[in-house]
């Protein structure tokens, strides 16, 4: 007859045997990774003005840290996504301005890939990579969600706003006061959509499955990543998140009139030009506080699909063993330095919403040491202890500032530019920009948050310039060469590949809400012939 502890000892044995899955995703945290697209530091958590209200993002950032100095990894959506993924900068990749580093470069282990090497079940959905067409990375996914079959055959374009997607009506929505237009295609474009078709929007569907994600039944640990689209242009959201918002309370972002007119003489032209193209046509239509309503009506709108994941999360029994990640990928000017949208080297582009809570996370805390997103990929290599991918990553592990966020000491942060020698290097009291040989400006953060005045030419800060110019790479790589030169992207049932070629790629045109005459096949020659 057995003992007590004989048949104790028995059972153990028996459930260890009949559930090894079960006890392998407690021992590997989860992680859900949570992006945004375009949402610059005005979140509610982050303490910026103007005042974005995102219950959702504040409420994961009191059980987590956020890091209010935090940097993109590229001044706009192709190669800061790239770095992210890739864990190299565009200095060593040539991805200055594409988001395809696994094309030019297929040796390079993606951030997907190292979850699934190490036995997650790797799911994604949205715009994690850059959208157009044969720009996602496939490879090492469990599964991609994409929600429609003509994203499918067409290379996989993100393609939010779509025929079955709701839009403003009378579209487009860019007649403004008394039929002034603002002829910028999409481009700021904002307006509200009816609320009872909420569910019928590209993130609306996109949030919900990462949601159902979370209700089932994992045997292994996952790595669940979703990408909005919001609130990138247009601003087209549910009526209720506008309601929110009182334009006539909105605060203004701090603006100066004459705050171009200290910068290297190419770059002040080019941000002149910008500045009459944009702002000044917004403020002689007397839009500018409308503009960022409908940006911060896009901002709430994300939140609240965040909100439903999350959501997702606290009702699963993966709640108390999941890594959660938010990051927006680079942040937007909406009037400061006379700019609208990205593709700077200043704040307003750098600086990103970033928040971690879960496991090994200190709760509520709030920290301005200088981190980078290209720091995401070695910090959950240690977290979750992936294996060491092919490439050399070239961020710094987290693991520690998020375990005492109080105990990090600063550093200099690096942030490519468009081409090569082009950068910024930032850190918390400094912001040193070189556009290679056209110049230079240096700022002094903790005297002029606002980067008003250039120090650059100021004999006293030559020490300060040489510090931070050595934080930048020696050797910049070369561009990386364009699709179209030397690769055809061909479509094989429901994926696609690149392959070498006389260079098909061109890019379908957008489908438009007001468009019978649309395309439903990609513009690529499609090769039957070949298994896939």
């Amino acid at each position: 007859m057995f003992s007590r502890i004989s048949l104790l000892f028995l059972s153990l044995i028996v459930v260890g045997f009949f559930c090894p899955a079960q006890s392998y995703a407690q021992k590997q945290p989860n992680v859900l990774f949570l992006a945004v697209d375009d949402m610059n530091d005005w979140i509610g958590c982050m303490g910026t003005i103007p005042h974005a209200i995102t219950p959702n993002m504040d409420r994961l950032a009191a059980r987590g840290v956020t890091f209010t100095n935090a940097h993109t990894a590229g001044v706009f959506c192709a190669p800061s996504r790239a770095a992210i993924f890739s864990g190299q900068y565009a200095s060593t990749t040539g991805c200055y301005t594409s988001p395809n580093y696994f094309v030019g470069h297929p040796e390079i282990d993606a951030l997907q890939m190292s979850f699934a090497k190490k036995g997650y079940t790797t799911l994604g959905a949205g715009k994690l990579f850059h959208h157009p067409e044969g720009a996602i990375d496939q490879r090492g996914w469990t599964e991609f969600f994409l929600r429609n079959d003509i994203q499918r055959i067409s290379g996989w374009p993100l393609d939010s706003w779509s025929r079955e997607t709701p839009v403003p009506q009378p579209f487009p929505a860019s007649v403004y006061n008394r039929d002034q237009e603002f002829k910028a295609g999409l481009f700021l474009e904002w307006g509200p959509v009816p609320d009872d078709r909420e569910e019928e929007i590209a993130d609306t569907i996109r949030a919900n499955w990462a949601a159902r994600q979370l209700g089932k039944d994992h045997e292994k640990p996952f790595f669940l990543a979703c990408g909005l689209y919001a609130p990138h242009f247009p601003n087209y959201c549910p009526q209720k998140y506008f309601d929110l918002y009182d334009v006539k309370n909105i605060d203004l972002p701090p603006m100066r009139e004459n705050d171009l007119d200290d910068l290297p003489a190419k770059t002040r032209k080019q941000r002149k030009n910008r500045k009459r193209l944009h702002h000044d046509r917004l403020v002689e239509m007397g839009a500018v506080d409308d503009a960022i309503h409908g940006y911060l009506a896009c901002i709430s709108y994300a939140d609240a699909m965040l909100g439903r994941v999350l959501d997702a999360l606290e009702r699963s029994p993966y709640a108390n063993n999941t890594i959660v990640v938010i990051w927006s990928d680079h942040g937007y000017h909406h009037g400061e330095k006379g700019q609208w949208g990205k593709h700077t080297l200043w704040e307003r582009t750098s600086n990103v919403p970033f928040i971690w809570a879960g496991p090994g996370v200190k709760k509520g805390s709030k920290t301005d040491v200088t981190v980078s997103l290209i720091d995401m990929f070695p910090t959950l290599v240690e977290m979750c202890d992936l294996p060491k991918p092919n490439q050399e990553l070239e961020g710094t592990s987290l693991a520690t500032t998020l375990a005492n966020p109080m105990d990090a000491k600063d550093r200099n942060v690096f942030l490519p530019y468009m081409n090569p020698g082009e950068y910024a290097v930032i850190n918390r009291d400094w912001r040193y920009i070189r556009y290679g040989e056209d110049g230079e400006e240096l700022y002094d953060l903790l005297a002029d948050p606002n980067e008003w005045n250039n120090l650059a030419s100021q004999t006293g800060n030559k020490k300060v310039k040489r510090q931070l110019r050595e934080t930048a790479p020696d050797v910049f790589a070369a561009p990386e060469q364009k699709l179209n030169v030397r690769k055809d992207l061909v479509i094989e049932g429901k994926t696609f590949r690149w392959e070498k070629g006389k260079g098909n790629y061109k890019p379908i045109p957008k489908y438009r809400p007001y468009s019978t005459d649309f395309k439903t096949t990609p513009n690529t020659k499609v090769d039957k012939s070949k298994k896939k």
